[in-house]
């Protein structure tokens, strides 16, 4: 059987996400309820036109893979995810790219932690 060609193959985007839970979760409990929410909110048919894929899953962070069509339907099943193994958490998308290289180098590694800056003023003396 031959390979499809570069240009008919179905293009994809990758989604990094933070997961913010009160537990811990395992991958595996990771992509059950990612499917679940999915389905329930976008319907099966649509679901599956989304060809959602949890590709990677550690330290809290990931990469989900979907169809470059139904990016935003993705995004709308993820943020309805309430709740992994009976307790709370939710799915924070830090970006989206075209590439696992791309969003890896970008959004998961060397993640830059907002420091507000103090700025003191020095107090001269005019004499």
């Amino acid at each position: 059987m031959k390979r499809l060609l570069p240009s008919l193959r179905a293009k994809k985007r990758y989604l990094a996400f933070e997961l913010i839970s009160e537990g811990p979760a395992s991958r595996s409990d990771l992509v059950k309820e990612v499917m679940s929410s999915a389905s329930s909110l976008l319907g099966d048919v649509i679901a599956s036109e989304c060809d959602i894929k949890v590709l990677g899953f550690e330290d809290w962070k990931g990469i989900i893979q979907c169809s470059h069509t139904k990016v935003k339907e993705t995004r709308a099943s993820l943020a309805a995810l309430t709740r992994i193994n009976g307790k709370r958490a939710t799915l924070h998308i830090l970006g989206t790219s075209g590439t696992v290289k791309r969003v890896t180098e970008k959004f998961l590694q060397n993640p830059k932690v907002f420091e507000p800056k103090v700025e003191t003023k020095s107090r001269t003396t005019e004499e």
